[in-house]
């Protein structure tokens, strides 16, 4: 499974990537409104720190804005995916991007059937949000679930699913045993994933035990 950072904030990336851990990034506008800095500027600086894919995301709603604007990101850098709701128009952007070698996130699904439409329009990635299923109610796993179930079954089907909206490590695991491709996290959720209490014992007696030794491996 890859994993992606959900932020624009360029240092929580930096400081990331030196872990070896990080796979590729997502934005959307209200991450990049609290960044504070010039949308573009930002971009190209965040694919310059990853090797993998940075999803940055349109702003405009209709057809020909949307792909004026995902053709002017794709020219940034080779690692954009353009990011682009799951509507009519979107899908359209999809299409004619990902013809032209352009990798296209389709963004907030909810649904299998929508899922569907994201892989025959050829995206590289689809984004289906378990967090805001779960927050009215819906299980955002069964979702996953199905949608790896559906990919499964037609290998023309390219898309990989990438679970967004992760709230916890828990929504992490269980995407991962449903065989989801990539999710994408915000900085503390990934931090929480090296947490165990355990961990932190057994850390600690060793510590305790070697200055016991009074040794040291460098002197």
């Amino acid at each position: 499974m890859k994993f992606f950072v959900d932020t624009a904030d360029l240092q929580e990336i930096r400081d990331l990537a030196a872990t070896g851990l990080l796979d590729g990034v997502t934005t959307n506008p209200s991450l990049v409104a609290k960044a504070g800095r010039n949308f573009l500027e930002l971009v190209a600086e965040i694919c310059q720190v990853v090797d993998g894919p940075v999803s940055a995301e349109v702003a405009a709603t209709d057809f020909p804005t949307m792909l004026a604007e995902g053709q002017k990101l794709a020219a940034i850098s080779p690692r954009i995916a353009v990011k682009v709701p799951l509507t009519p128009a979107g899908l359209k952007v999809c299409k004619h991007l990902s013809a032209n070698g352009t990798m296209v996130n389709v963004t907030l699904c909810f649904s299998a059937a929508q899922a569907i439409l994201a892989a025959k329009a050829g995206a590289a990635f689809v984004s289906p949000f378990v967090g805001r299923l779960d927050d009215v109610g819906t299980d955002g796993m069964a979702l996953i679930a199905d949608i790896c179930q559906i990919y499964s079954r037609y290998p023309s089907f390219t898309t990989e699913v990438l679970v967004a909206s992760v709230r916890h490590p828990m929504h992490l695991v269980a995407a991962a045993k449903l065989g989801a491709h990539v999710a994408t996290m915000p900085p503390s959720v990934i931090r929480l994933l090296f947490g165990h209490p355990l961990t932190d014992k057994g850390l600690a007696q060793f510590v305790a035990d070697w200055q016991k030794t009074g040794q040291a491996i460098l002197s």
